[in-house]
């Protein structure tokens, strides 16, 4: 048996095994996904994870192109309220795999493109605000 079709006979058989694990256990594995610092977000947990790509491609659409900012689901303010402190104490960027976006889009292996143009940390220190109140 050649080393290529030996290492695929290994991973097959962990990967059975896993599969087996989860399936006789019950258990699903989850992302950690951090709190926001509100009270609630601006809609209900399961409504924004189903939909907040929507959400965020209608604010972007009135804001380019109507001239309308509204803050109900801007980028803006999600990183405001679901910023992550690193090490230091401060907000992480999508860098890091703490980042509240990547929680989940690393789990569902979704790529990420707003960071590519929008800060992916807040403008100011939301985390040190949270802490002093």
């Amino acid at each position: 048996m050649s080393v290529r079709r030996y290492a695929i006979a290994v991973g097959v058989v962990v990967l059975a095994g896993l599969v087996g694990m989860t399936v006789a256990t019950g258990e699903v594995p989850y992302p950690d996904i951090p709190k926001g610092r509100g009270e609630a977000c601006v809609e209900d947990t399961e409504y924004m994870r189903r939909n907040h790509m929507t959400l965020l491609m209608h604010q972007r659409d009135d804001t380019m192109h109507k001239g309308i900012r509204s803050k109900r689901h801007s980028l803006k303010e999600c990183l405001d309220c679901h910023a992550v402190a690193g090490a230091d104490s401060t907000p992480v960027t999508v860098a890091d795999p703490q980042h509240f976006c990547r929680s989940c889009h690393d789990y569902a292996a979704v790529k990420i493109d707003c960071f590519q143009c929008h800060a992916s940390r807040p403008e100011r220190d939301t985390v040190a605000e949270a802490r002093e109140q």
